[in-house]
This record gives structure tokens, sequence and C-alpha cells, in this order.
């Protein structure tokens, strides 16, 4: 059923579905019956959009433009009507009369509904209320919509049904569409950046015959014609250092990584992730590069070096500050593992309370207290320095504490937004990392990584010393777009499927 809201504006009362459905697949059927269907549309040629015409209003006003767009408001006042446009680039209003487009046309449009495509051909001018519009001298159907759209001044709001159809959501919510233009930006200046620094993009397998590159569980397929199990990757990494070694200096991809792991508010099961690799470099090169990659977003998309964010404003003109991860357990938690040997930690954390196992190294434990009581103190922008060995399989051991490696991650809002490596180049020791991880796997951690005898072999032609960077698309996407899940910066999210 239609109804008149207090502005006389045209919406969509409840009523059920399938009737609305069989409506307008009858109004569908009518103009198929009368030679007029919408669908046979193949082109129309755009002169202008919506806010270039708002915006150079009276440039325009009394010339021609060619606009098209879905139809979202209508209002009917007898031998003529108003309605607003949806396009590209935003809402446009319609000024459509009888006298100007022809009786018989104006008839078919009354009869047309929210939601349909349509082309109009007229001229820009302003109405007596100052608002600049398009005065209709034609129109053309071409595309029918089949389904209403969400009750226009509530828009689509609960969150399942707009990750679901998210085609709906952009429709209705246009601050949704301005998140996914920031987040193409977002990557077209990440590359940009690392482009003008001579970093050359490349591309790598998805489909792996050994899960490798980071600790996480893999999702499986079958190859049918090689009778083979593969793995979606769940990081390019092994791949991007294997050209390192054949000669490459700096090179870089940005693409989907797949983990068969929990979906929370920071997880999605694919994600986006921007891998890098700098022969002869290391991670405080990294850490640089890190940072800059960060402040260019900010000047080229942002504006400015101050970020809101929720409650907090991240700033980026500063150097972040950069903290070893004893300092962060011995600032944040008490526990100075400069002078605790695994014993005195695991007495010491297990009389705290933290969840932690007798059987853990001296090295899991630092971590565990990091993980457990650090990261939600990170608000600022900050490195943590000089992870254990037990959790960075594939990083070089600090010269003056074999404990330790060569490592950061890069902390804001109390959550990870980057990792990198001086990257462990010794194929001795890689192997014995890898079979470390092996006997992890056998006692059931089952996102231990697997040992890769390729990779280990190309570590045996020599890598020259390398760092290595990842930060994760999505979250930097959150950040710059004020969005909390990573499914609002997702355009099609993992869901659970509906039950029929």
């Amino acid at each position: 059923m239609k109804t008149e809201d207090q502005n006389n504006i045209e919406v969509i009362e409840e009523v059920d579905i399938n009737e609305i459905m069989r409506i307008r697949r009858d109004k569908l059927a009518a103009l198929v019956a009368d030679n007029k269907d919408p669908f046979e549309e193949d082109k129309f040629v755009i002169s202008h959009r919506s806010a270039t015409i708002l915006t150079n209003g009276d440039e325009l006003e009394g010339k021609d433009v060619q606009i098209a767009g879905r139809v979202v408001s209508r209002r009917l006042m007898g031998k003529a009507a108003f309605m607003h446009l949806l396009d590209d680039e935003g809402k446009i209003q319609v000024y459509v009369r009888r006298d100007d487009i022809g009786e018989d046309l104006y008839d078919a449009f009354k009869n047309w509904d929210i939601g349909d495509i349509v082309s109009i051909e007229g001229y820009v001018f302003k109405t007596r209320t100052g608002e600049t519009s398009i005065h209709a001298r034609t129109l053309t159907l071409l595309a029918k919509s089949l389904l209403p759209l969400p009750e226009k001044f509530h828009g689509l709001k609960d969150p399942d049904l707009r990750y679901r159809q998210r085609y709906v959501d952009l429709i209705a919510n246009p601050e949704v569409k301005k998140v996914f233009i920031t987040r193409s930006k977002i990557i077209t200046k990440i590359r940009e950046y690392l482009d003008k620094r001579e970093f050359i993009e490349v591309e790598t397998p998805i489909l792996n015959t050994i899960a490798g590159g980071a600790s996480a569980r893999p999702f499986i397929t079958h190859h049918n014609s090689l009778d083979i199990d593969m793995f979606l990757r769940i990081s390019p990494e092994l791949y991007l250092k294997r050209l390192i070694v054949g000669g490459f200096e700096k090179v870089y991809e940005i693409g989907r990584v797949f983990r068969n792991e929990g979906m929370d508010m920071k997880h999605n099961p694919e994600f986006t992730l921007m891998e890098l690799y700098w022969a002869y470099a290391n991670y405080f090169d990294m850490m640089d590069i890190t940072e800059g990659i960060f402040q260019y977003i900010c000047d080229e998309v942002m504006g400015t070096r101050v970020i809101p964010y929720q409650e907090h404003e991240l700033d980026f003109s500063k150097p972040a500050r950069r903290l070893t991860m004893i300092d962060a357990v011995k600032e944040y938690c008490g526990l100075d593992f400069n002078t605790l040997t695994k014993e005195t930690a695991y007495t010491a954390m297990k009389a705290e309370h933290y969840n932690v196992e007798e059987a853990m190294s001296w090295g899991k434990l630092l971590y565990e207290a990091f993980d457990q009581k650090v990261e939600e103190h990170l608000i600022q922008p900050t490195f943590i320095l000089d992870y254990p060995i037990e959790v960075s399989p594939l990083t070089k051991k600090k010269k003056e504490d074999k404990r330790l490696t060569y490592r950061f991650e890069f902390f804001m809002l109390a959550r990870e937004m980057g990792n990198a490596y001086s990257e462990l180049n010794d194929p001795i020791d890689q192997k014995a990392r890898f079979d470390d991880q092996a006997k992890e796997r056998e006692n059931g951690d089952d996102e231990a990584m697997l040992m890769d005898d390729d990779f280990v072999t190309a570590l045996e032609y020599a890598m020259p010393p390398t760092g290595g960077l990842g930060l994760g698309i999505d979250r930097m996407v959150n950040l710059f777009t004020n969005t909390n899940s990573i499914r609002d910066v997702l355009l099609f999210p993992t869901m659970k499927p509906l039950k029929k």
C-alpha cells in the first residue's frame, strides 16, 4: 500500500512484500506488452552528475544536461511533479511537468516506482526557494525496480541486513559509499607512496601447496587434476622473499589473504594485506616506512595529521613512540623480564592471575604478559620492538639477546596495525625454526607453520639482509573512516547463510 507522508512524499508502509512484488511485476508485464520493456535500453550518455550540477548551479543555469540515476522520492501535484534522483555523486531534484513531456509520457511516469532507474534530459534552473534543480524535457525508464527500498526516513539500519545486502545499504545510507571511496583512495595512495620509492608491485600465488608466512589455520581445497590438497594463502611472505633471493630489491603486494579463524569486530576470514620487502634494510627502516605511509595517507586523503577516532585523537604529526616489549611489560605490568627467569616469571604471573601454564618458556611468558595486560593501553601510535623468538619464526635473532628477535608490531587504539621484521636469512636456522613449528603442530597447535623445504632451498642460494613489513588495509580504513567493525569496511563481508 502506498501512502503520503507530511511532505506529500510517496513512501511504502507496512505491507506484504509479495503483494508489492506482484504489483511491480504486473507493471513490468504491462510495459513489455506495450513494447516498452525498460530492460531493452542498453545505453545512455550522461553529460553531468548531481554534485557537479549543484556545485556549478549558477554557471549551468539554463544549460542542457543529461543525467541518470535512481528515483528515491517523488511528489505528485496534478499536472506536475518533483522527484529526487540519486546518482554516483549524490542526490538532485528534478521538476517534471505534463505540458513539457507530453500527456502520455507523464501518465507513464506517474506509474513508475521509487527505486526505478531513469534518465533525464532537460535544463538546469533554480526553484523559487533557490534550490538548483533540473527541469525535465523528456525522461526514460531504464530499469524497473521489482523490490521496494527501505523506508526512506529510517533507512536500512539493521547491521546484519546491511552487510548481507550491501547493494541496498549503499542506496539507503549514502555515508557508506563514502567509506569505500576513502578505502579506494587509501590503497591508491599506498601504491603511490611505494611506487615513488621504486618498489615493484608483484603478484604471488593465492593457491599454495604449503600454507606459510604466518601463524594461522588455513582454508583447504582440492585440486582435481593434480589430485592434491591446496591451501588458500595466509600470507604472500615466503613468495615475496623468494623474489628477494632472485634479485628484486624492493617488492610489494596488496591482495586478499585467507585465515580460517574466528570472526569478530576485528577479524574476517578474508581480508586485505599489504606486504613489502626491502633488501639491505632492517626493521628500523620498516618503522620509518610505516610512519611514512600513515603520514602520506593523512596528507593526501585526510588533509590532516591529527585523526579523530571515536573519543580519541591520534597524532601522526610527531614520531610514534618506540618501546621494547620488555620495557612495555615493565611499565604497564610491573614485571621486569630483564631480571626474571622462566620460573620466577611464571610464579609472579600466576600470583597476578595471568592465564599462563608452567610449561611455557621465558619468551612465551613475556609475550603472554604483553598480550594480556599491555595492548589495551596502546592508544596513540606505538612501535613495540623485540619480540620473543617463540612467536617470531621468520625473524632474525637479536645479536645482544638470542631469546629476542628484530621484530616490531605497530599499535594504536589497542590493536595491532602492522607487523615487521629484520628477516631471517640463515637457512640452517630457518629450517630449525620450521622443525620447532612442526613440533608445536604435533602438540596440537593447528596454527603453527608447516615445513617449506623449497623456501629453505631458496635461502640456501643466499638472501641479503632484508626488512619486511605487513599492514592490514582493513584496519587502516577503519581508522581513517572512523568505523569500528571490519565489516564496515568490507563491501561483502563473510556472513553465515540464512536458513531457508
